[in-house]
């Protein structure tokens, strides 16, 4: 079912966004506004904007942004309806829902199935661990010798999975649950052709994933027979709608708070890594579930904070799991160290052996980041030996090149530089000629990769280069985008005003654009939607405030209106009041705004058709009739060009 409108605009009325960020972070008044160090990136100076009178939150060192249900989404990884269900049970809001069609049905109907099986499974594999003689004979035994406490097994949900061939299958049947989706869920295999289903996890003990919200999407487990044949020692849930595991990580809900209060994440290979470390009392700890590492897994770790510590174990293929993790950490833009454990121990062992307090102190004295910790690991190795050296800095220049910051990258090139005894421009040179590389793959082989990456960018790489000394010109498809930006930056801050109160009473902005701008389409995607959204609004006699551009639930529609809307300074009372100086205000002289971006928006497009004719003009090779045709267009757009720009009072083009 769908929440009606009635029912989310109560609760988006009751969710204040200061004390819903302030759920999470602390948040301090500062004039009309709260301000907070933002909950989505590290940072020690507050960054966070709260507004109360437009319920909305912006953060200028990251860019997020939106209302109390866009935090909520972000926060916890919910989804819209959750987000929204999430505030009306902190509310107290009863929920009123509507009709979905068969589609929506279908889908929601599924996805809330696979939780509840899922959520039943958790509950019958902890009380067969508990209940079950297998469990108490076999299960629990593991558990106790791995350490684990009651309150852990309970924290994590920990369980077991009989040996018997269906029995969790037969019970979930019996209560309810069909075949389907009880497979859906993977939670069952077919092993023969006759189609007879089995348990997929049979004698083994379980270790439920959660979402990042606390619901279980899936299920890791292990098996304990140390006899048995043909059998995976791990055994993972298969994808299913609520489980992605490269977007996945193991022990998130019981992590994220901790992650967020200390600003920094410790990740880890296994599951035992995580409970160990949790139950000592290093709760900000998660593991990647079973995978190598991936952006996804890094970006979740981002919305909790910007430093990672990877522990990884100290064997060959550990260190180079972790060098290779660190390399995608970094190409992301987070901060991250590596430690690695004497030879034979892992974060599990090692935190049991030592103990908290000591465990932290040898991540503190052992964390190195990348270019120390490739140095450290590969000098001895390289010796004096030229080739294996200049080998070891290719793969170091390799790693800082993945450094999105200019900063970052130019102090890890010195230190590099320093390190291996070279001057820093060979370094330079060499990190790029990387960006180079990189940006022809990226372009395709023979392409020009210009057309494949960002005009900036490009011009940057080429600047470094080949210098040209003067800054390129702008393109007239960037000049569209800033006319077409301002134009619905007008329609919605001031749409629903008169445009003119004394000249054209009742006229408001948005119908004053939309008709002069019939028959236009917008280049940008995203400004086309938003005039298709007006031009919808308008059709049923409404003129939307600001405030149902920033409270919309398309995300990038929101974060449009709360950029334009969003500003760090405002204009003093102190102007007006103190030295009398009179600003004159934009909704105040709405009727030249619009009037002049009409027009500018007018001439880029027709300076786009003008510069497309000239250039089928210049390579033309045809008869004279088209020839004719062509220059009789040129005339007609040059002609416009000089008309608007007259209008404008700008320089009239020759």
């Amino acid at each position: 079912m769908r929440i009606d409108p009635e029912t989310v605009e109560r609760i988006k009325q009751a969710a204040a966004v200061a004390d819903v960020v302030g759920d999470y972070v602390t948040v301090k008044k500062k004039g009309a506004n709260y301000w907070a160090c933002c909950p989505f990136h590290g940072e020690k100076t507050p960054s966070f904007s709260i507004s109360p009178s437009k319920g909305i939150y912006k953060c200028f060192g990251c860019g997020k942004a939106g209302d109390s249900v866009r935090f909520i989404m972000d926060i916890e990884g919910l989804g819209y309806g959750e987000a929204l269900r999430h505030l009306a049970k902190k509310y107290g809001i009863d929920i009123q829902e509507e009709e979905l069609t068969d589609d929506q049905i279908v889908r929601q109907n599924e996805r809330e199935s696979l939780l509840i099986i899922l959520e039943y499974a958790k509950d019958f594999f902890k009380k067969q661990l508990i209940e079950s003689p297998e469990g108490k004979s076999i299960a629990i035994p593991y558990f106790k010798e791995r350490g684990f406490s009651d309150s852990t097994l309970q924290t994590f949900d920990l369980g077991y999975s009989p040996e018997s061939w269906d029995i969790f299958y037969k019970t979930a049947i019996k209560h309810g649950f069909s075949q389907e989706i009880i497979e859906k869920a993977g939670l069952v295999t077919q092993k023969n052709e006759e189609g007879k289903v089995y348990d997929r996890f049979r004698n083994r003990v379980i270790f439920p994933i959660h979402s990042v919200a606390g619901k279980v999407i899936a299920f890791g487990a292990r098996i304990l027979k140390s006899d048995t044949k043909n059998q995976a020692k791990y055994l993972n849930s298969p994808e299913t709608e609520v489980y992605h595991k490269s977007a996945t990580l193991y022990g998130i809900s019981q992590a994220k708070n901790e992650i967020r209060a200390k600003d920094i994440c410790y990740l880890v290979e296994g599951y035992t890594d995580v409970i160990s470390l949790h139950q000592a009392g290093i709760k900000n700890v998660v593991a990647s579930s079973g995978t190598s590492l991936t952006v996804e897994q890094i970006r979740l770790i981002g919305r909790f904070t910007q430093h990672v510590t990877v522990l990884y174990d100290g064997d060959s293929a550990g260190i180079k799991a972790a060098l290779r993790g660190m390399d995608l950490i970094l190409e992301e833009g987070l901060q991250v160290n590596l430690v690695v454990f004497p030879e034979g121990q892992d974060p599990d062992s090692f935190v049991r052996k030592v103990g908290y307090e000591a465990f932290l102190e040898y991540i503190k004295s052992e964390s190195k980041d990348i270019i120390s910790f490739q140095a450290n690991l590969f000098l001895k190795e390289a010796g004096d030996d030229p080739f294996k050296r200049a080998e070891l800095i290719k793969e170091m220049v390799q790693s800082i090149s993945k450094i999105p910051d200019a900063i970052q990258r130019s102090l890890f090139v010195q230190k590099t530089a320093s390190l291996m005894r070279l001057d820093e421009d060979v370094l330079l040179a060499e990190l790029n000629k990387i960006h180079l590389k990189n940006l022809k793959q990226r372009g395709g082989a023979g392409a020009n990769a210009s057309e494949s990456i960002s005009n900036q960018t490009w011009q940057e790489i080429q600047e470094i280069i080949e210098p040209t000394g003067q800054a390129a010109t702008e393109t007239q498809s960037n000049l569209a985008y800033y006319q077409e930006s301002e134009c619905i930056r007008l329609l919605v801050s001031f749409g629903h005003l008169e445009i003119s109160p004394s000249k054209a009473p009742g006229v408001t902005l948005m119908q004053y654009l939309i008709e002069e701008l019939e028959g236009t389409h917008f280049q940008t995607p995203l400004f086309e939607e938003i005039l298709e959204i007006c031009k919808a609004e308008f059709n049923q006699h409404r003129f939307p405030a600001p405030e149902f551009y920033l409270h919309h639930q398309n995300e990038e529609i929101q974060k449009f209106a709360i950029d334009i809307s969003a500003g760090k300074h405002s204009l003093s009372d102190v102007w007006k009041d103190k030295h009398d100086i009179r600003v004159k205000l934009e909704d105040e002289m709405l009727e030249d705004l619009a009037f002049k971006n009409v027009l500018r928006l007018r001439k880029v497009y027709n300076d786009q058709h003008l510069h497309e004719t000239l250039e089928k003009m210049e390579s033309f090779q045809g008869d004279a009739d088209t020839m004719n045709a062509l220059l009789l267009d040129f005339i007609h757009y040059k002609e416009i060009q000089k008309n608007i720009s007259q209008e404008l009072g700008t320089v009239i083009e020759k």
